[in-house]
């Protein structure tokens, strides 16, 4: 009887303990513009790296641009693509934005490309951040979050941020969940970069 007690107990704490877990550290409220309620799922940003025999197929990654443009990760077959699911009310979002132009800058040339997949935000909140922080590679908009969906098998649906690297075969080679540092996902991308396309 004590135990059942007990159970009850922990499981009623865990119960309560568990959506303060998934709020946003910056403002509290773990909400975003677009709707009541929404949190994620914080990581520490710790790197996973796959070895090439455990790697999955990355879904293809297909939307609308913050610019109203079309975006396919199809149309860069053969590169490395740097995935980034964020929203303008994460403060760990707006922590790794300046990291992660930075890395996409210097990588240009490499045929390795970035893009930010923006998700349960405004239109108009997401522009602002693209603008604030200077992001100038294609971010696509999930206003809903459908399209993290399609990489459950790597991320939980809630991770922002959270960030994939896709090997050249199209592959997810890495994950970062939480924000990431500049010389880690630095490191993560040279080598994903370098491995042989075939």
């Amino acid at each position: 009887m004590r135990r059942r007690v007990l159970l009850a107990a922990v499981v009623a704490l865990a119960i309560v303990a568990l959506p303060a877990c998934g709020k946003d550290s910056g403002t509290g409220t773990g909400t975003d513009s677009a709707g009541a309620g929404t949190a994620f799922v914080a990581g520490d940003g710790s790197i996973v790296v796959l070895a090439p025999g455990d790697r999955v197929a990355a879904p293809t990654l297909v939307g609308q641009t913050l610019a109203g443009e079309p975006f396919s990760s199809a149309d860069f077959a053969g590169d490395v693509l740097v995935v980034n699911v964020w929203a303008s009310w994460c403060s760990p979002c707006r922590a790794e934005a300046a990291t992660l132009e930075r890395i996409s800058t210097e990588f240009a040339e490499s045929g390795v490309q970035f893009v930010g997949l923006n998700t349960r935000d405004s239109d108009t909140s997401a522009q602002s951040f693209v603008a604030k922080f200077g992001i100038t590679y294609p971010n696509v908009v999930d206003r809903d979050g459908l399209i993290q969906l399609g990489f459950r098998d790597s991320l939980p649906p809630q991770a922002i941020p959270s960030t994939l690297v896709v090997d050249r075969k199209g592959r997810v080679a890495a994950r970062v969940l939480g924000e990431v540092s500049e010389a880690s996902l630095r490191a993560v991308v040279e080598d994903v970069s370098a491995e042989p396309a075939q």
